[in-house]
């Protein structure tokens, strides 16, 4: 039996590799997106790596990682999360550091 794992920013270049490979062995995934308006581009992107990715394998969950919000609704039922999401700053950092 394959577990659930969580992959937080799934449509990021790692995340969508990430969930091309879980997808491949059998995995059920759950994955955080910004906005649910991404999932037709999501599921574009897995189609053209040969994947046919279903809401009965690819659960997108919409989630902000400066929001608490639906973060244990994105976790529910998952064996492991790989956080490969990482925030973008909206302009130039003050200091480079």
């Amino acid at each position: 039996m394959q577990q659930t794992v969580l992959v937080t920013g799934g449509t990021g270049f790692v995340a969508t590799h990430v969930i091309v490979q879980l997808l491949q062995q059998g995995h059920q995934v759950n994955t955080t997106v910004r906005s649910l308006g991404r999932q037709t581009q999501l599921f574009e992107t897995l189609q053209h790596a040969g994947i046919q990715a279903s809401q009965d394998n690819l659960r997108l969950i919409e989630a902000d990682l400066l929001d608490d919000s639906n973060w244990l609704n994105a976790m529910q039922d998952c064996e492991y999360v790989l956080h490969v999401a990482s925030p973008l700053p909206m302009g130039d950092p003050k200091n480079e550091d």
